[in-house]
C-alpha cells in the first residue's frame, strides 16, 4: 500500500536519448518544479556516458563538484533528487567484481549527499553470458540478486527505485499476468524497491486504473510511472508542447509516484510540467459534491499566461550569461567554407554531445555556438545581402527588432506541437484541408468534368483557408526568428522551419491543382498510392492499431508529407537547418505571364555575374530568357514555378512533362520564332556565333534516357537566398506537379565545372545518368525517378 499522500513522487525523469541539459538549465528546471508543486528530479540521461555506457567510471573531481552543487540546488528548492545508473549493456551480474565497481560508483555519489537511487535495466538484450546462465536460474533472478544487493549496501534507503527489462505491457512475454519475468521480479525484490513501469505501451496515450491494478497485482506493489508522453527522442521532426493527458488524477491512489520524461529540448517543456504541477496538485486535494477537479483546457490556459511571460524574457541559448566581449561572428569564422547552393554549416536537432571537457554530462555547461545571434544574423544577412542598400536596409528591418510572440502565434505553435496521439486544432484543420482538397480536386482539375459551379466555388473556398493556414505557419516562422527570447528559438526553431517548408511545398501543390493537375481518377495521374489520414489522429494510429508513434515518424510535417505525391521521399523533406535563420517570408506559386519581365531579367543577372561582364553575346537583352527560360514559358507554362519574397522574384522552376512531346513542338513554332529573331551571323563574334547555335541546331536525346527520365526541369535562383532550403522547396514543388501528371523520372543538364549545384542535386536523389562526351552538347544530365 502507499505510505502516504506526502511521499508520492512527482516531478521529472531527465532519461532521454540526445545531449544532457546543461547546469543552468538545471537550476531552471528545479526553481520550476518548486514553484509548481512537483518534488522529484531523477537524473538519468541516456547520453551521459558515466551514466549508461562508462557506469563503472567513478566522477572526476570537477564533476563530483558538479554533481555535489546540483543535488544541493535540487534540496535547496525542497526536492528529492534521485541518481540512477544503468549497467545493464554489459555487467555481469555474477562477477564479484563488476559487483564492487557498481558500490564504488554509487557510494561516491551518496557522499555527496544523494540518498534517492534508480537501477536502471531497460532497453538491454534479455541474454546472459555463460557465467551468468550458470550462476542464476533466470534474467529476472540475476536482476533481483544484484539489485537487492546494492539495496542493502546503500541502507535501505527510502527511495529507491528499480527499471525492469520489460517495463510495459507491450514487453511483457505473453503478457503481464503471465510474464515469468515480471512475476519473478515481484517475487523476489526486496519490498522496499519500488518498480518503474510506463504503462500499456512504452509511449502510453493514456493511464486507466484497470490496467494499472494488473501491474500492480505482479510485481506487489504500486508502481512508479516513467511517463514517456512528451519524449521525442525518437523522432528529429517532433516536440510536444501541449498539456499533460490521459493520466485522472485519481490514478495517484494506485501508484507510487509519476515522473515525467519530457522533451530533449528543455525550453520545449515549460507547458508539459507546468499542467503536470496543476494535474499534482488537484490530485492532492480532497474534492467536494460537484467540485471541479483537474481539467486540461483549464490548466494549459493557465499555463499559456505564464509562457507568455516566459516568452517575453531576453534569455540568450542555454539559458546562459553570455559575455559582453565582443567576439567574431560566425560568418567570419564559417565563410570560407561556405556553399551558397547548399550550407555546410546546418544546425541539427537532438545531436547526442557530451562535455568536450569530460566524458560525462555534468562537467560543463557548453552548449553549441548559438547559430542565431543577433550579430550572425546581421553578418548573414549582409553577406547575402542584394546590390541595392535601399533593398538591404528594407530586408534588414524585417530581422532587426526583436519581440515577444503574440498570444494567437503561441496558440498556433502548441496546437501545431501537441501531442504525440492526438493533433491540437490547428494541425487537425490543416489535415483535414489538405486531404479533402485532393480527395476532391476533379473539382478544378484540367481533366476534370464539367463541375457545377457551386462545388468549384467549395473547392476554392476550402483552398484559401488552407493557403491562409500556411501562410500563417510561415508568419509564426519569421515571428519565432525576430523573437526576443533565444532561448526558445534555439530549441524550437528546427521544428518551425521544417514545418514552414513541408507547407511551402504543399501550398505550392494547392496551387498548382486548379487547372494546372490531373485528378486521381485520370489514368496519367499517379498519386493514388498516397496515405490519406487527417483530423485528431496521429498516422501511427490510423495503420489499424494502437501503436507506439515513431511507428509513423515526422507529425504533422510528416503527415502533409505523405499526402503530397512525392511524399516517399524523404530526402525531399528531411534536411537540417541553415546556419543563419531568416525571418524573411517566400512563396512557391504557379507562373503567370506578367513574372516574364522578372524573369528574364533574373536570368540575365546570372549570367552576367557569371561571365564577369557583358559581352557579345547578350547584345539582346532578351536572349538569355529566350534561351533558358522562353521555350518552357511558351509551350508548358503550366510546370513553371516562381519563387518570390518580399522583394519580389527570387527564383523559378521551370519542368516540361515529355520532352519528345515538347520537342516536336519547339521545332514547329519556338526555334523558328527564335531563329528569325536571332539569325545567324556568319561573319560575326565567335562567341556570339556559338551562342546562336543553340536555336540553330535540334536538342536530342537517346530514347534510353526519355524512357526512364521523360521529363525535363531547370532551377534558377539568386544566390542570395541564405536558407538553400528555399531552392530545395522549389523543386521539390516542381517534382510534385510532374509526378501528379504522370511522369516516371526527370533529368537535368549541368556543368560539370558546377560542383555546387550537382552536389545539391545529388542530395536532392539526382544520379548522373549521361555525360558530354556522350552526347552532340558538353554538360552533364543527372536523372532521378519520381
Amino acid at each position: 500500500m502507499m505510505e502516504g499522500r506526502d511521499d508520492f513522487l512527482c516531478g521529472v525523469v531527465e532519461g532521454f536519448y540526445g545531449r544532457p541539459w546543461s547546469m543552468e538549465q538545471r537550476k531552471v528546471l528545479f526553481q520550476w518544479m518548486h514553484r509548481w508543486g512537483l518534488n522529484t528530479y531523477l537524473y538519468g540521461p541516456k547520453d551521459d556516458l558515466k551514466h549508461r555506457l562508462l557506469w563503472r567510471e567513478v566522477y572526476s573531481t570537477e564533476e563530483e563538484a558538479q554533481l555535489k552543487a546540483l543535488i544541493g540546488e535540487a534540496e535547496s528548492r525542497g526536492l528529492r533528487f534521485v541518481y540512477a545508473i544503468s549497467p545493464g549493456q554489459d555487467i555481469v551480474f555474477s562477477s564479484s567484481c563488476d559487483l564492487t565497481l557498481l558500490k564504488r560508483k554509487l557510494s561516491q555519489v551518496a557522499e555527496l549527499g544523494c540518498h534517492a537511487f534508480a537501477l536502471l535495466f531497460d532497453d538491454i538484450d534479455h541474454s546472459m553470458c555463460q557465467a551468468d546462465t550458470e550462476a542464476f536460474s533466470s534474467f529476472a533472478n540475476a536482476q533481483v540478486t544484484v539489485a537487492n544487493e546494492i539495496f542493502r549496501f546503500l541502507g535501505n534507503p527510502p527511495v529507491f527505485l528499480f527499471c525492469p527489462t520489460e517495463y510495459c505491457s507491450s514487453l511483457c512475454t505473453p503478457s503481464v499476468s503471465k510474464s515469468p519475468y515480471l512475476l519473478t521480479i515481484g517475487e523476489d525484490l526486496l519490498p522496499g524497491i519500488s518498480i518503474i513501469w510506463t504503462g500499456k505501451k512504452v509511449i502510453s496515450r493514456d493511464l486507466c486504473a484497470d490496467s494499472l491494478a494488473e501491474v500492480q497485482s505482479v510485481i506487489r506493489r504500486p508502481p512508479i510511472i516513467w511517463d514517456n508522453l512528451h519524449a521525442n527522442d525518437y523522432d528529429s521532426r517532433r516536440v510536444f508542447l501541449g498539456p499533460f493527458k490521459g493520466r485522472p488524477p485519481g490514478l495517484r491512489a494506485h501508484l507510487r509516484g509519476l515522473l515525467l520524461n519530457p522533451n530533449c529540448e528543455f525550453e520545449a517543456n515549460f507547458i508539459p510540467l507546468h499542467t503536470l504541477g496543476s494535474w499534482n496538485k488537484e490530485g492532492k486535494e480532497e474534492r467536494k459534491g460537484d467540485e471541479e477537479g483537474y481539467g486540461v483546457e483549464r490548466a494549459l490556459s493557465v499555463a499559456l499566461q505564464d509562457w507568455m511571460k516566459e516568452l517575453s524574457l531576453p534569455l540568450h541559448p542555454g539559458r546562459q550569461v553570455r559575455s559582453t566581449d565582443p567576439k567574431p561572428s560566425l560568418s567570419s569564422v564559417k565563410s570560407k567554407s561556405s556553399d551558397s547552393s547548399d550550407n555546410q554549416h546546418e544546425a541539427k536537432p537532438k545531436t547526442s554531445i557530451t562535455s568536450s571537457r569530460s566524458s560525462g554530462a555534468l562537467a560543463s555547461d557548453e552548449i553549441p555556438a548559438d547559430p542565431v545571434t543577433d550579430q550572425d544574423l546581421e553578418a548573414g544577412e549582409n553577406q547575402f545581402s542584394r546590390s541595392s542598400s535601399h533593398e538591404k536596409n528594407s530586408r534588414r528591418g524585417l530581422c532587426s527588432g526583436r519581440a515577444p510572440l503574440s498570444e494567437a502565434q503561441i496558440r498556433l505553435l502548441v496546437g501545431l506541437y501537441y501531442l504525440p496521439h492526438e493533433h491540437g486544432p490547428p494541425a487537425q484543420s490543416l489535415l483535414q484541408d489538405l486531404t479533402w482538397l485532393k480527395a476532391n480536386c476533379h473539382y478544378v482539375s484540367v481533366n476534370g468534368k464539367k463541375t457545377p459551379q457551386q462545388k468549384a466555388e467549395e473547392w476554392r473556398g476550402r483552398a484559401g483557408r488552407f493557403l491562409a493556414a500556411c501562410d500563417d505557419v510561415a508568419l509564426l516562422h519569421s515571428a519565432m526568428v525576430n523573437s526576443i527570447n533565444r532561448a526558445v528559438l534555439y530549441d524550437l526553431y528546427p521544428y518551425i522551419w521544417d514545418l514552414r517548408n513541408t507547407l511551402l511545398v504543399a501550398k505550392a501543390f494547392i496551387c498548382c491543382l486548379e487547372g494546372r493537375i490531373m485528378s486521381e481518377s485520370s489514368q496519367l495521374g499517379y498519386w493514388k498510392n498516397c496515405f490519406h489520414w487527417c483530423g485528431a489522429s496521429s498516422g501511427a494510429e490510423l495503420l489499424g492499431m494502437e501503436a507506439e508513434p515513431w511507428v509513423f515518424k515526422g507529425g504533422l510535417s510528416g503527415e502533409v508529407q505523405m499526402l503530397l505525391p512525392v511524399g516517399t521521399s524523404s530526402e525531399l523533406f528531411s534536411h537540417p537547418p541553415p546556419l543563419f535563420p531568416t525571418c524573411r517570408l517566400y512563396n512557391i506559386r504557379p507562373f503567370q505571364q506578367k513574372d516574364k519581365v522578372e524573369l528574364y531579367r533574373m536570368v540575365h543577372q546570372l549570367y552576367q555575374r557569371g561571365r564577369g561582364s557583358q559581352d557579345a553575346t547578350i547584345s539582346h537583352p532578351d536572349f538569355i530568357g529566350d534561351r533558358c527560360l522562353g521555350a518552357s514559358l511558351a509551350l508548358c507554362p503550366e510546370y513553371s514555378l516562381v519563387l518570390e519574397d518580399e522583394l519580389g522574384v527570387c527564383g523559378c522552376a521551370v519542368g516540361i512533362l515529355d520532352v519528345r512531346f515538347f520537342a516536336k513542338r519547339c521545332q514547329a513554332t519556338w526555334l523558328p520564332a527564335m531563329r528569325d529573331k536571332y539569325p545567324s551571323l556568319p561573319h560575326g563574334h565567335a562567341a556570339t556565333q556559338e551562342a546562336l547555335l543553340y536555336f540553330h541546331e535540334e536538342q536530342d536525346y537517346p530514347d534510353s534516357q526519355l524512357y526512364h527520365f521523360p521529363s525535363q526541369l531547370r532551377l534558377e535562383a539568386l544566390p542570395e537566398l541564405v536558407d538553400c532550403s528555399i531552392s530545395r522547396s522549389l523543386i521539390t514543388a516542381l517534382l510534385i506537379a510532374l509526378k501528379a501528371n504522370g511522369s516516371q523520372g526527370v533529368f537535368c543538364e549541368v556543368q560539370p565545372t558546377d560542383g555546387s549545384r550537382i552536389e545539391f542535386l545529388t542530395k536532392l536523389g539526382f544520379l548522373e545518368i549521361l555525360r558530354g562526351e556522350a552526347r552532340s552538347r558538353e554538360g552533364v544530365v543527372l536523372g532521378r525517378l519520381l
